[in-house]
Parts: C-alpha cells; sequence; structure tokens
C-alpha cells in the first residue's frame, strides 16, 4: 500500500506525525507536524518518504484505536490560519456512463447549452492536454482560509442564513509553497467540500456565496503517485439508519480534466506561491446526494470512505447560531 501521513495530538496536547504503509502505523520520532517534516523536506531537496526514513519511526500503534479515541486531527494546518486557503474546481468528473450520454445527448439537442454544460464540454475536450501543454482552464471558486476547515469527526457547521448544507465526496491536494514561490504537492486527502446547493441552484451567479462554507477532510494523508482511479462511498446517516447511499469515483479515469491542469490553472497566479502557505485544492466530485432529492437535516451524519484510505470521513451537520452583522462608520 502507499505511504499515509496522520497528524496526532495526545490527551494531554502533544502533537506527533505517525507515517502508515499497510496495516503498520507508527510515530515518526521527531516530527511534530506535517507541515514541518515537509518544509525539513523541501529544505533538503528530498521527498516526504526520505524525511521520514531519516527520523525513523518508533513502534507500531493502533490506528484505528488511536482515530477512535479522537486523537487524530486534520492532516495539514497552518499556525497563522490566515496561510492556509481552501479553494476548488468543479464540473471536473465524467459521472457514470449513462450520465454523461445523457449530458452529451442533451447538449447535442439542445438549441442553446447551459454555461455550465459548455464549461463542461470545455472540460472534456481540453482538460486533458499533451504532457507540458495548458489545456482549457476549469470553473473556479473559493471556500475561506484555514479557519474554515473541520477536523474529521467534527460538526460542520452551515451559516444561519444558509438554505442547504450538502456533502461533496471528493479528493483534495494539499500543497506548501516553497521558499522560492514552488507549489510542492505534500499529498491528497479524502474529503467533504461541503456546500449550500439550493443557494447555488437559485442562480449559478450565487456559486461564489454557496462556497463560502466550511470543508473537512479525511484524516490520512496519501503520499507519492496520483491514483488513476479511486473508487469509494458516501452516505449519509440519519440516527440509526442509513438515509442515502452511493458510490462515488474520482482519480484521473474518471475526471475530464488532468490534477496537472487543474494545478496549473490553479498556481498560475502569482498570489497563490506565496512561500510558507498551504493550499488546499477540492478536485471535484459528480456524487450529491442533492441530486437525488434529498434534504439534509441537522444531526445527520456525513461518512466518505474509499480504498487505499484504511480510515472513513465522519461528519455530523449543525447549524451555527446568528452572528448580528453591523457596520459602523469611523
Amino acid at each position: 500500500m502507499a505511504l499515509r501521513l496522520l497528524q496526532h495530538r495526545s490527551d494531554s496536547g502533544h502533537r506527533a506525525v505517525i507515517a502508515a504503509d499497510g496495516d503498520r502505523a507508527a510515530f515518526v520520532h521527531g516530527a511534530t507536524s506535517i507541515y514541518e517534516l515537509a518544509t525539513r523536506a523541501i529544505t533538503k531537496g528530498t521527498s516526504l518518504a526520505a524525511a521520514i526514513a531519516d527520523c525513523g519511526t518508533g513502534v507500531s500503534i493502533d490506528l484505528a484505536a488511536e482515530f477512535a479515541a479522537g486523537r487524530i486531527i486534520a492532516p495539514i494546518d497552518h499556525a497563522d490560519p490566515a496561510h492556509m486557503i481552501l479553494a476548488g474546481t468543479g464540473l471536473t468528473h465524467l459521472g457514470s456512463a449513462e450520465g454523461r450520454d445523457k449530458m452529451h445527448r442533451a447538449a447535442a439537442e439542445a438549441v442553446t447549452q447551459t454555461d455550465s454544460m459548455k464549461m463542461f464540454l470545455e472540460g472534456v475536450e481540453g482538460g486533458k492536454p499533451a504532457d507540458g501543454a495548458v489545456g482549457q482552464q476549469p470553473e473556479w471558486f473559493y471556500k475561506g482560509d484555514g479557519s474554515q476547515l473541520v477536523a474529521p469527526g467534527a460538526p460542520l457547521a452551515m451559516p444561519s442564513f444558509a438554505q442547504d448544507g450538502g456533502e461533496e465526496p471528493e479528493l483534495a491536494g494539499i500543497y506548501l509553497i516553497g521558499p522560492n514561490g514552488t507549489p510542492f504537492r505534500l499529498g491528497l486527502c479524502l474529503a467533504n467540500e461541503f456546500s449550500d446547493h439550493v443557494t447555488e441552484r437559485h442562480n449559478y451567479l450565487w456559486l461564489a456565496h454557496s462556497k463560502l462554507r466550511q470543508a473537512s477532510l479525511g484524516p490520512e494523508l496519501l503520499v507519492g503517485e496520483l491514483p488513476d482511479h479511486v473508487e469509494g462511498a458516501s452516505r449519509i446517516r440519519r440516527g440509526d439508519a442509513v438515509l442515502w447511499e452511493k458510490p462515488f469515483l474520482s482519480g484521473e479515469a474518471n475526471m475530464s480534466h488532468s490534477f496537472a491542469n487543474l494545478e496549473h490553472h490553479h498556481f498560475k497566479y502569482d498570489l497563490f506561491r506565496r512561500p510558507g502557505d498551504i493550499h488546499v485544492h477540492f478536485f471535484g466530485t459528480a456524487t450529491l446526494s442533492f441530486s437525488d432529492g434529498v434534504r439534509t437535516e441537522e444531526g445527520d451524519v456525513f461518512e466518505i470512505e474509499a480504498a487505499p484510505f484504511t480510515l472513513p470521513l465522519r461528519n455530523p451537520l449543525a447549524r451555527a447560531s446568528e452572528t448580528p452583522v453591523a457596520v459602523k462608520a469611523l
């Protein structure tokens, strides 16, 4: 199995990094965060795997037990949340063959196409350019800074004014900007991008509003080569019952854009290459309970799992209390 990294916080507050490979997991000597470990690797001009080998690891630990005890925290963070940027791309996945055929037939038969359909088809046509070439740019959105990132297991809180709180099961790339402005991909995580689909449906120009929401990452950072095919399940639990469940697919074989193309169109902007910043980039999904007519309620639990990740991502849905906003003149 591929190398996976996790961040651990003991009951006393001590932080550590866990390296997992297959069924074996152990603490990495002398590492208190993945950010620190990645910075060390960049400075030495080596890989994360090599940096871990240099540190060495201790005795094996029970990863599932530590996770169940709530001692596994988000796989990336920054001492200053303002230096963590959450963003993403949409209309990037092909979906099922049936759905894809339906979309193409509708596009061919329609006199006019929606902007979303045009963007999707442009991605299918030009989202996977030959090596070294620049492909079609995707839809892009901003979600917020590091304060919007919720730990695995913690509630995802929709704002008091939200029309909906819905899951978006997908992969997220984690990046650290090096001293000379080079983006370094640390790995991939499972993610719940979490959006307000009712607001978005009202008018696609409200997409930006619908995305300014919290998000959560699965506990494991998958290091190394990007997977071509990821297959998992997304479900919603209400009480003791499974309210909704559906498989979801990701990886380049199931996408209309290559990872490299999505990365290029994010990091081509100078402001996203500020040394020391962390970027969490959500790569999109084709699986939504909202598309099946599900209306979520407070207390519902979102659950996402997929190999090669061994631990699930679970978050209950909550609603934030109303905060009065008043602008004052100075």
